[in-house]
């Protein structure tokens, strides 16, 4: 029980703390001591309580508050009696979700909840389905989605937020509403490495905001990356690119709608010479191996994302991303590999322009090793800068041929350092 001598706005948080924790009484007109002094304006005084409530309590929990006037040691005194809400947490309207909007009772005291016990009630009232929970954010716009559904010609009011859960039955923002507002808390990181380890950075980024512009971020990103090497039959020239872009998009919204987002973690993607690697929170669901995946059988954690992301035509229909994927490797010598832990997902595409590059045979040559020879026959010796420059490979890829010229020793190395030089060998 509480008791207040007058009206304060400190009544509401009072409230909140009932209504979280195990509900109340409060007693408007009466002394800290218990004395009754009465209230003067007991209709204005009703009229001022239930008014608060509605207005700056999220979300409503009028349903579980009465508020009324009553009788004690002969004075007229007005009583709010709380019962425990069913939709905790409860929270200031101007503060949101967070420790200085949520309120608990601790014995005799109106308390700020911690956050780890706002995400137990959470739980608690929302079950494990982290889409449909109230987001703990609630201060969210939504510029990037509304721009993507305006491109698609679909409408983006109050009506379909509720329909596609981004708001609860609550009027609350759910976490999918985070995700897809400007304001989600989950990133995409990508970062291209020299080689094909993770010694040498060559670049780095970062995409943020809603997930529907970190999608457009990573693949414009990674396409960067995404070399295309062009050969020539007859006169018929035929481009082929280090990654299928099919393979690269499936991938990239694999990570994406099928993360676990209660993890803070990123998503990641690593590019190297040889692979790119995409690393998403989250093993399989429960009940899902490994063999199921490849054949397309789709159990999605995130269906509500899924759905959104299938009414915007960035997917097409579920379970058809990683059949698609292995369909774009179809003939190549290496193949995409998938490796899954109880909370993470990789997937690893091979570069398939790489195996035209560095040869595998021990006595034929790749085109990118006769290419060198043929420039250094006939030629005292060259940097690797030169032939880098002529030849038109990358640093990485120069590096490996001559690496791999000089321990067939078809081409002798000079020197150190910046004076060293490659020479080719006279049989």
């Amino acid at each position: 029980m509480e008791l207040k001598r007058e009206y304060t706005d400190d009544l509401k948080k009072t409230v909140i703390a009932f209504a979280n924790t195990e509900g109340g009484d409060i007693l408007i007109g009466v002394d800290d001591d218990g004395a009754a002094v009465g209230v003067d304006d007991v209709d204005g005084t009703v009229l001022r309580v239930t008014n608060a409530i509605r207005d700056s309590i999220r979300p409503d929990v009028t349903m579980f508050v009465l508020c009324e006037a009553t009788e004690l040691e002969g004075k007229t005194v007005v009583a709010v009696k709380v019962q425990r809400g069913a939709a905790r947490p409860y929270y200031l309207a101007g503060k949101g979700i967070r420790p200085e909007g949520v309120y608990v009772r601790q014995s005799t005291a109106t308390v700020p909840a911690t956050e780890s016990a706002i995400l137990k009630m959470i739980r608690e009232t929302g079950g494990d389905d982290y889409e449909t929970t109230r987001s703990l954010k609630q201060e969210l716009t939504f510029v990037s989605a509304e721009k993507a559904f305006r491109e698609e010609n679909i409408r983006f009011g109050e009506e379909q937020k509720r329909t596609l859960g981004i708001v609860g039955e609550d009027g609350a923002f759910s976490n999918l509403g985070l995700l897809l507002s400007d304001q989600c808390v989950h990133t995409v990181k990508a970062a291209v490495f020299e080689g094909i380890g993770k010694t040498v950075f060559r670049d780095r980024a970062e995409s943020s905001g809603s997930l529907l512009t970190q999608v457009n971020d990573a693949y414009e990103y990674i396409g960067k990356y995404n070399r295309t090497r062009a050969e020539f039959s007859g006169l018929r020239r035929i481009d082929m690119h280090d990654y299928p872009p099919d393979a690269l998009r499936e991938a990239l919204l694999n990570a994406v709608v099928h993360r676990d987002y209660s993890y803070s973690a990123s998503i990641l993607i690593s590019i190297f010479d040889d692979r790119i690697e995409f690393v998403s929170l989250g093993g399989l669901p429960k009940g899902i191996a490994h063999n199921d995946l490849m054949l397309g059988v789709s159990v999605l954690r995130n269906s509500r994302l899924a759905n959104v992301f299938y009414r915007l035509h960035l997917i097409e229909a579920f379970g058809t991303g990683i059949p698609k994927i292995m369909e774009c490797y179809h003939g190549q010598k290496a193949q995409p590999v998938i490796e899954i832990s109880d909370n993470a997902f990789k997937m690893t595409l091979p570069n398939t322009n790489l195996r035209r590059e560095v040869s595998d045979e021990p006595n034929g040559l790749s085109d990118a090793e006769r290419r060198v020879m043929e420039y250094l026959v006939g030629r005292d010796a060259a940097s690797r800068q030169e032939i880098e420059a002529v030849i038109g490979l990358s640093q990485s890829t120069t590096i490996r041929v001559l690496n791999a010229l000089v321990e067939r020793q078809l081409v002798s190395k000079r020197g150190r350092g910046k004076n060293t030089v490659y020479a080719a060998v006279h049989m």
